[in-house]
């Protein structure tokens, strides 16, 4: 796929809608969350069929935990802080953990480009929660800590992924074995709680969607996007998730958006406009150089 960025933007926006569809349940949110991960990770194993069995490595396994532990600390996150801080902190942490990452395991140092307009989007992060009338909840020490550890989960199985699908391996099977063993892990969760609200109409109708749209295609789209993107400009593309959940907010559950929060909104599009497009631009200059 040769638009990477807009592979990794459409994964971003499916991201973005999971929080208004889990809203259509009363459901406990970790059990949602892990009916969720054990719906979509099945389906990314069984889209990357036998291919699952030659990718799968040390590597592969421990970040499959990563994915797993990512959605147990994300709530404990929010349910210290509130939503609102805890997604902020745990998704504007991941760019920047990402970035460290990749530079620290791999040599892949970020460019001057990345590192402004993250700084941006994740200040724009930041304005969509300061502008808003989000009230955060007590533990606020632990549940930033959590949430950070999130991000660093998520950085650390986004950086394994993305060194495994450069080193030539489908980017299906590296997904496969990430939610497909995040899957395993995360049905025991399942099973010990109460599924019975999945037997509603409106609790399987969520459930589906949030494992086969948010979860199977956003990652599908996601693995294909980083084979030519490099794994901290689409963490930073990620961004565009919370910037659609506000919308989505706003459009469907009536919300209101202050100045600052609209003002972090274009702070953010055009953060993620500047990752994406300059580096796209600056291939043809550099082929006019070589003509000369």
């Amino acid at each position: 796929m040769k638009n990477g960025p807009l592979a990794v933007i459409a994964a971003s926006v499916l991201w973005g809608t999971a929080g208004t569809a889990g809203l259509l349940v009363s459901a406990d949110s970790i059990a949602l969350a892990a009916a969720r991960l054990v719906v979509g990770g099945t389906a990314l194993a069984l889209l990357a069929g036998t291919g699952v069995r030659r990718v799968i490595s040390p590597g592969l396994l421990l970040a499959a935990a990563a994915v797993a532990a990512y959605q147990l600390c994300f709530f404990a996150a929010v349910g210290r802080t509130g939503v609102a801080i805890g997604t902020v902190v745990a998704i504007g942490s991941g760019p920047v953990f990402t970035g460290l990452l990749s530079w620290m395991l791999h040599g892949r140092r970020p460019s001057g480009r990345w590192t402004l307009a993250t700084t941006a989007a994740i200040c724009g992060c930041a304005a969509l929660i300061v502008g808003g009338d989000a009230q955060a909840g007590g533990q606020m020490v632990s549940g930033v800590l959590f949430a950070l550890l999130g991000g660093l989960l998520y950085a650390f199985y986004a950086v394994t992924a993305a060194r495994a699908i450069g080193d030539g391996e489908q980017s299906n099977a590296v997904m496969g074995v990430l939610f497909g063993g995040a899957a395993v892990i995360m049905l025991p969760v399942l099973l010990m709680g109460d599924a019975g609200w999945m037997g509603e109409p409106r609790g399987l109708l969520a459930v589906i969607y949030l494992g086969l749209g948010t979860t199977a295609l956003s990652y599908f789209l996601y693995g294909r996007g980083l084979r030519t993107t490099p794994v901290a400009t689409a963490a930073t593309l990620a961004l565009a998730e919370p910037a659609v959940a506000a919308l989505l907010g706003l459009v469907v559950l009536g919300e209101r958006l202050t100045p600052v929060s609209v003002a972090g909104l274009v702070l953010l599009a055009l953060s993620l406009v500047a990752v994406a497009v300059p580096e796209k631009l600056a291939v043809p200059e550099r082929a006019l150089e070589s003509q000369a």
